[in-house]
């Protein structure tokens, strides 16, 4: 019964328009963005690179970008507070807890998603795209994006699976971030604080939330994806 009364509370939160609770919605969704656009140029372009080239080195990317995607979030974040904390290299910027701190991290968490999954779909595109687009005497540039429009769509889930990893997590963001009222805190952080008190109803709402922008980004590239198809 308690859990239906913290629901139907969560739900009038939503409702109302809660300033607390929609400004935290307003940082994950801020930060998480404003990563993916930093995030998605490098590691698409690397994940390009190593499918379609063999040079000194190329597996040494590929097994350093497959120990990213496995890295546990909180090493991350660990690695980036030393980094800007005030006895790091970065330290005189003054980015630790910071909004700018935490899109360095989730950038970060992105980026190896997106490298191995463009890695992954370009190695499956059929060699006469290339071949094809070479003979109509494309350039390199024309016929790296003829391959990458082959596998757009792939590249485009790459972006939805980064967003949801650096939108979910928490250890990074909590490290980072520190977790200040009105300023870095965001919807996990605050889920997890709510929690930590015995006060659920704030994180029910913005559980919701999370499940709300994961169905709606679902439900979009499904609509683009079938579009695609009937082309």
């Amino acid at each position: 019964m308690e859990l239906l009364q913290s629901t139907l509370t969560a739900l009038n939160l939503l409702w109302v328009g809660d300033a607390e609770l929609w400004s935290i919605v307003w940082v994950s969704v801020k930060v998480c963005v404003v990563a993916l656009i930093l995030a998605s140029p490098p590691a698409i372009l690397l994940g390009f690179v190593l499918a379609s080239f063999n040079f000194p080195g190329r597996r040494l990317l590929v097994i350093g970008v497959q120990t990213l995607l496995a890295l546990p979030t909180v090493v991350i974040g660990l690695i980036l507070y030393m980094l800007l904390s005030r006895q790091g290299p970065f330290g005189p910027m003054h980015l630790l807890f910071t909004q700018e701190a935490m899109i360095i991290g989730e950038a970060v968490l992105a980026f190896p998603i997106l490298a191995a999954l463009t890695l992954s779909a370009v190695q499956g595109v059929d060699n006469r795209v290339a071949e094809t687009a070479r003979t109509l005497g494309a350039g390199y540039l024309r016929t790296a994006m003829t391959m990458l429009m082959e596998v757009r769509f792939a590249v485009m889930a790459a972006m939805v699976a980064g967003f949801g990893r650096v939108i979910s997590e928490i250890g990074c963001a909590m490290m980072v971030g520190g977790n200040i009222a009105g300023a870095t805190r965001n919807i996990t952080t605050a889920i997890a604080l709510e929690t930590s008190k015995g006060e659920f109803v704030q994180g029910i709402a913005l559980g919701i939330v999370l499940v709300i922008i994961a169905l709606a980004i679902n439900l979009a590239m499904a609509l683009l994806q079938g579009r695609g198809g009937l082309r």
